[in-house]
């Protein structure tokens, strides 16, 4: 029965004196913002030095945004006419795996450019991870983007009768048909990850790279699953996210069952680099001079 579908006016843009801005991007940006500070609170009880960690975060904010709008071209390439079309950021399209994959390749560079133990900190942002992909979806939701195939299910969401994508949606929505709502999955998914990441976070300290393994495989999971009730290109039946989702469970799953052979990995006593090691060749150099 589809009487009970949800239904509401999806609100596309919002007007700010001159300019008009997204639900969809202030989400995300949220999103973020959430991730972060919770990140931070838990670097500064290590005693890790906040000016690292957030300029990592920055950095790291810029590589998410080139990674997400990169996979999303390379997985609608067909739909530009011209490279210049790339670049258009500003007129939709990017890609929330891509954006996790450039952010944590970019956080990956730093980490090792400033001598930071990049395991150490992926494990500590991995259930704030979780968190801020679930407060980034209520962007869409707001503005009904990433909607499925019709549903009978009574959570589906009821296109409005005057649905034009960009101004009245934020995807493709038959008028007065119930579709699925996927954002609000992902949302729940995202939210149940964030709590077994915070119910296992004790068990998993002694285990190096367990946590940011274990949301890479659960989230790789439910994307993968989420995909089959998602309006997308497919390429081989599958769509560009459920590609790299599998590639990242499956690479997952390799690292984890090779990590838990290898036993609990004692942590380092003291937690606080946040900068390279001197080089004592160097320090022994100087004293001489």
């Amino acid at each position: 029965m589809t009487w009970s579908a949800i239904s509401y006016p999806p609100l596309v843009t919002i007007d700010v004196g001159p300019m008009t801005v997204s639900p969809h991007g202030i989400f995300t940006a949220v999103g973020f913002l959430v991730g972060s500070w919770f990140f931070l609170r838990d670097t500064r009880r290590r005693d890790i030095d906040d000016e690292v960690i957030i300029s990592a975060l920055t950095r790291a904010a810029v590589g998410a945004i080139v990674g997400a709008r990169l996979v999303y071209v390379l997985n609608h390439i067909d739909r530009y006419g011209s490279p210049l079309d790339w670049v258009k950021i500003w007129e939709g399209g990017i890609s929330l795996l891509g954006g996790l994959t450039g952010g944590v390749l970019t956080a990956w560079w730093i980490a090792r450019r400033r001598g930071l133990d990049f395991v150490a900190l992926v494990d500590l942002a991995a259930p704030w991870l979780a968190l801020g992909i679930a407060v980034g979806r209520i962007g869409d939701i707001v503005i009904a983007d990433h909607l499925g195939p019709p549903t009978s299910m009574p959570f589906g969401f009821r296109c409005p009768d005057g649905a034009v994508v960009g101004q009245t949606v934020g995807s493709p929505c038959p008028p007065g048909e119930v579709v699925h709502l996927t954002a609000a999955y992902d949302l729940l998914a995202s939210l149940a990850i964030f709590a077994v990441m915070l119910a296992s976070r004790g068990r998993l300290r002694a285990r190096r790279g367990h946590a940011a393994l274990l949301v890479a495989v659960l989230y790789g999971v439910n994307r993968f699953s989420l995909d089959f009730v998602r309006a997308d290109d497919r390429r081989l039946g599958l769509t560009g996210s459920q590609w790299t989702a599998l590639v990242a469970v499956i690479i997952g799953v390799a690292l984890l069952v090779w990590r838990w052979r290898q036993g609990p990995t004692p942590r380092p006593t003291d937690s606080r680099r946040s900068q390279p090691e001197p080089n004592n060749n160097d320090d022994e150099a100087a004293s001489r001079g």
